[in-house]
């Protein structure tokens, strides 16, 4: 099993070689709208996918398991993905190769970029100190079959969220389970299952 950490900050790695992969193509091809789509469709995907289940299962046991600013740390995330999100929306709603696309694109790079770091730095740091092996490990699995299961968004909703009606709705979830102070050796995810979501 992988730890859902070394997973996300793979997918991290795989986005930055993806936009590097751009910057060729418009310093090459620049209006080779084929090889453009070819390598944007998949990255535009995944960006929402990689979104997508983090918001379902790493943030909510960041908040139940995190330090004293897992809060803050997840309403800057959930901020993050609506820009990424609104990014990728307005590139795919432009041709690809034009200027209208390529300012889109730049937009949903810096927006990935600062949310790459700060959670690099932050969130999956702070993770790895406060949750137990065995959670991130349950969590790896869960995360690589869901992102095995949907390579596109198709039948996914993705939608912007409020960040702090994101934060109240887990929260309220857990009432009686205050953030940080689960037991070690608890490592029941209580999300449910992620099939047909």
């Amino acid at each position: 099993m992988t730890d859902i950490t070394m997973l996300i900050l793979a997918d991290h790695e795989w986005f930055r070689e993806q936009f590097a992969a751009l910057d060729y193509l418009q310093a090459q091809t620049p209006n080779d709208e084929t090889a453009l789509a070819r390598v944007w469709h998949p990255l535009a995907d995944k960006l929402d996918v990689h979104a997508y289940i983090e918001e379902k299962i790493f943030y909510p046991q960041l908040l139940k398991r995190g330090t004293e600013d897992a809060e803050g740390e997840t309403l800057d995330a959930i901020g993050d993905h609506n820009d990424i999100r609104d990014g990728v929306r307005d590139a795919n709603a432009a041709r690809v190769g034009t200027d209208q696309w390529w300012a889109a694109v730049g937009r949903t790079r810096e927006a990935n970029d600062d949310h790459m770091g700060e959670e690099e730095r932050e969130g999956l740091s702070d993770f790895r100190r406060t949750a137990p092996i065995g959670l991130r490990e349950a969590l790896g699995q869960q995360y690589s079959d869901f992102m095995a299961e949907h390579p596109t968004t198709e039948g996914l909703p993705i939608v912007d969220r409020d960040p702090e009606g994101y934060v109240e709705e887990i929260e309220a979830d857990n009432p009686s389970e205050p953030r940080g102070r689960s037991r070690p050796d608890d490592f029941s995810l209580r999300i449910g299952s992620l099939k047909g979501q």
